[in-house]
């Protein structure tokens, strides 16, 4: 697994300032004035750190923007990083900060002047986020990292802030190792593998294997995977931080590779769909998340690992599948199958857990993207209350979500000639359809929330958190909303 950059927090030592090694980094705010790390430096480098401030070029920088002036005179560091920067920083602003130290890092040792600076911690997780790279199947040895130290005036302090952004940070590339992995590396069988392994970190790991779900009736899951020699499964993972309550819980569409079916893709851009089960992934780097942290809640995070492939043993259109809810499905689209793997995977959730509430993560349709591109994930809820929390613990860590309407009018599209429903209806509100389609598997007393993450898990362009490729998204809000409305004390 990929693993964030290690971060340590030291007491303020001026003395060593001349003599470190890599690159040094002062943060000085709008007004210009400089702290007493920044006035070290200025001292050492005979007031170019002051020149720089007084230019043009710094006026034009951005809060949280930084710029590196190289070999600085009277230095062992290669180049002294200013980020313009307040003594009390916006959480977004100190995260930018610390994103934009990553990229200028380039492998050297940081030494990073923060003082007496609010909000250190945000400017260490928006540089362990951004510093994230997937290296895995490249042959030439990647290059070295260098270490990062924060001189402040309260180590200690900034340190027990720091550490539950540590374990989202680690949530977080575990989501995005998992949703970056090729297909003949992230198996089910291996997926499952690497979720087991997250017992030594207290969860309860379970693995229902195809005989198991045979009998609890997942036909419709099943359904999806006859195609492929890859077994299907569900993974049921517990997190029992929080006493005797009923847990909260998080249901992710995890199919691995995702051919379309019989009712094949196109050819161009099916490469991506390595990232099909990107719900699954967000599901697990919160449950990872969340037992790093030790959280004091009850969460249970589900995953049904599946893949997608035509053979003459695959799913055909028209078909007619029962759920384990018992309700019939007349497939019309086999690349309509992320909501066949949720349908019954809710309703297992439901029966099993009775869940206080429940979220469901999927990369469902290419129609959420086109009405919201890639900067917000289409929210779908039964819950007034639930929607606002979700939105509001999006809010807070950046994460662009946006709700979108249900309604019988899209159930209606559903409506099938030989069986209850079909998979699909047609093609106008396709992402509104597939919401509604989960919410017949949602008993009406749960409440729930539909995400539908296909523009916001992985992208072609870096974000300001991460590199092109798979995001993480929905890791650090759900973490959030479980701390803010379903954690004790």
């Amino acid at each position: 697994m990929t693993t964030p950059a290690e971060i340590k927090f030291k007491d303020v030592d001026l003395e060593a300032i001349a003599s470190a090694a890599g690159k040094v980094v002062v943060f000085v705010g709008e007004d210009g004035k400089l702290d007493a790390g920044a006035r070290k430096v200025n001292t050492l480098t005979r007031k170019a750190l002051a020149r720089f401030v007084e230019s043009a070029a710094f006026e034009k920088m951005a809060a949280g923007d930084a710029a590196p002036l190289g070999y600085p005179v009277g230095m062992a560091a290669v180049a002294v990083v200013v980020v313009k920067l307040g003594r009390k920083p916006s959480c977004a602003d100190a995260r930018k900060a610390g994103a934009q130290l990553a990229k200028i890092q380039n492998g050297d040792d940081l030494l990073i002047l923060a003082g007496t600076i609010a909000r250190a911690e945000e400017i260490s997780l928006g540089l362990a986020l951004r510093g994230y790279t997937f290296e895995t199947h490249k042959t030439a040895p990647a290059k070295t990292a260098g270490t990062v130290t924060f001189m402040v005036s309260k180590p200690e302090a900034v340190a027990k802030a720091a550490a539950p952004l540590a374990a989202v940070a680690e949530g977080v590339f575990f989501t995005r190792d998992l949703t970056n992995e090729p297909a003949n590396v992230l198996t089910t069988d291996d997926f499952a593998a690497r979720l087991a392994a997250m017992q030594e970190l207290g969860l309860e790991v379970e693995i229902l294997e195809e005989d198991v779900l045979a009998k609890l009736g997942m036909r419709t899951l099943l359904s999806v995977g006859q195609g492929s020699d890859s077994p299907t499964k569900v993974v049921v993972m517990s997190w029992n931080g929080g006493g005797k309550e009923a847990p909260f819980a998080l249901v992710g569409k995890g199919v691995v590779f995702d051919t379309g079916g019989i009712s094949l893709k196109q050819p161009g851009g099916m490469e991506e769909m390595t990232m099909d089960m990107g719900g699954a992934g967000v599901v697990a780097g919160v449950m990872r998340t969340l037992a790093l942290r030790k959280a004091k809640a009850n969460v249970v995070g589900l995953v049904g690992l599946v893949e997608n492939m035509p053979s003459g043993n695959a799913t055909r259109p028209g078909d007619v599948v029962k759920s384990m809810k018992g309700d019939t499905i007349e497939i019309i689209n086999t690349d309509a199958e992320g909501r066949l793997v949720l349908a019954d995977v809710l309703w297992y959730t439901q029966e099993r857990f009775k869940p206080v509430g429940m979220i469901n993560l999927a990369t469902l349709t290419g129609a959420i993207m086109v009405a919201l591109g890639h900067e917000n994930a289409g929210m779908f809820s039964n819950s007034d209350g639930l929607s606002t929390s979700i939105a509001k613990a999006a809010a807070a860590e950046g994460e662009g979500v946006w709700r979108m309407p249900l309604g019988a009018g899209y159930d209606a599209e559903l409506k099938s000639r030989i069986a209850d429903m079909k998979n699909v209806g047609g093609r106008m509100g396709g992402a509104v359809i597939a919401a509604q389609f989960l919410q017949r598997f949602v008993k009406p007393d749960v409440p729930w929330a539909h995400l539908d993450i296909a523009g916001t898990a992985s992208v072609k362009k870096e974000t300001a958190l991460a590199p092109a490729g798979a995001t993480g998204w929905g890791v650090m809000a759900l973490n959030r909303l479980i701390a803010d409305n379903y954690e004790k004390g």
